[in-house]
């Protein structure tokens, strides 16, 4: 058989794309597939690409506008969070996400040298602001199946904030940085936070992320999901393995936990990650559960060398609540009492952390409705 077209000469390689796009407003749909077929041509022009992240003691809204009017780059505003600019040899897309009293914002810029992706770089950070540093920060990349059941990903930035106090944990028997420090230096991935709801799991998973970024200088990058269909093939095992991720976070695993003979067949997946690349990369797997008792938890997964603890977190007595309250409340007497007497008012036998920082986030706003001065701060109970 002969061909015209010499072996050795190169052929044209047809790639077929095809966009699907969920939308409630066709007037952004339409403008999202029109700056799509307009980056279409141009794309290849952009050799070198960027990911920047960072997070501000700003209002979203107001770091976007000065984005889209201070960078000097052709600005499309997709709607309060998205915005797209383009220049000379330039394009970035940039997304912003609201928190409580910050905004999230990351930047994909693509560029035609590494010269003006750093220059892109300076000025985009130099329009946000005033930032927190990256040690101050853990990137969570939030997987989750969506309505068609396929894995997505919405990745966002958290403060690491929380005021984390030993009186809250008596079951660790140590200083609660201890007790992270050790896991940290350890050689085994796995931790499981065990205890009823409102007991303090999810802050103590936030110390531990916000102490990890600050051994790495940078900001942790942490996986994370509550979601069981996610948990159900390979494919998020394979991205942490083969990712950058620091740590792997799963809360309310209680049917990921249980024995394998009771029918649960996810937990392999586990097992053969929590061993070899993950271990020795020093990447942490944390659990959290509430399983009541630790006869519920699989025996392979707590084996000597892969599991470095299981932290049971349990509901305070009465004088456990209040050195808590007189902790968090410190020299303020005002605090204090108002704190102690909303406690008392609901007459609990046992009292949850989120009892007791309820009670005093209460008390500090009652105090400041009746215009009542503090001595001290009332910012550590968020």
């Amino acid at each position: 058989m002969t061909s015209d077209t010499p072996s050795d000469q190169p052929r044209p390689f047809n790639v077929g794309l095809t966009f699907s796009h969920d939308f409630y407003d066709l007037g952004e749909a339409v403008f999202k597939t029109r700056a799509i077929q307009a980056f279409e041509n141009v794309a290849t022009r952009y050799p070198i690409h960027r990911l920047v992240r960072c997070a501000a003691p700003r209002r979203l809204v107001d770091v976007f506008d000065d984005l889209a009017l201070n960078t000097g780059l052709a600005a499309q505003r997709l709607d309060t969070g998205t915005l797209l600019l383009d220049g000379p040899g330039l394009f970035v897309h940039a997304e912003g996400k609201r928190k409580a009293d910050y905004c999230s914002c990351t930047f994909n810029v693509w560029a035609d040298s590494k010269e003006r992706a750093r220059d892109a770089r300076s000025s985009l950070l130099q329009a946000v602001g005033e930032r927190y540093l990256p040690e101050q920060m853990f990137v969570v990349a939030w997987n989750f199946c969506n309505s068609r059941g396929v894995l997505s990903e919405c990745s966002f930035e958290e403060l690491a904030k929380d005021t984390v106090l030993d009186e809250a944990y008596p079951t660790l028997g140590e200083p609660v940085c201890d007790f992270v420090q050790r896991y940290l230096r350890a050689s085994e991935t796995v931790l499981i936070l065990q205890g009823p709801p409102g007991t303090g799991k999810t802050r103590l998973v936030r110390s531990i992320l916000g102490a990890i970024s600050h051994r790495k200088g940078d900001s942790a990058q942490v996986m994370y999901t509550a979601d069981k269909r996610a948990l159900e093939n390979d494919e998020i095992f394979v991205d942490f393995i083969t990712g950058v991720h620091d740590a792997f976070v799963i809360e309310d695993a209680d049917h990921l936990l249980r024995a394998r003979t009771n029918g649960n067949h996810d937990l392999h997946r586990f097992l053969a990650i929590a061993d070899g690349v993950v271990r020795a990369q020093k990447r942490k797997i944390i659990f959290t559960t509430n399983l009541p008792n630790i006869r519920d938890l699989d025996e392979a997964l707590l084996r000597p060398g892969r599991c470095f603890a299981v932290a049971h977190t349990r509901s305070l007595a009465a004088e456990e609540a209040s050195r808590l309250v007189d902790r968090l409340c410190g020299s303020d007497s005002e605090w204090q009492s108002a704190a102690h007497a909303s406690l008392a008012k609901a007459a609990l036998r046992s009292v949850s952390l989120a009892d007791v920082y309820r009670a005093c986030g209460e008390a500090r706003e009652d105090l400041g409705s009746r215009g009542v001065e503090s001595p001290g701060s009332r910012s550590q109970v968020a």
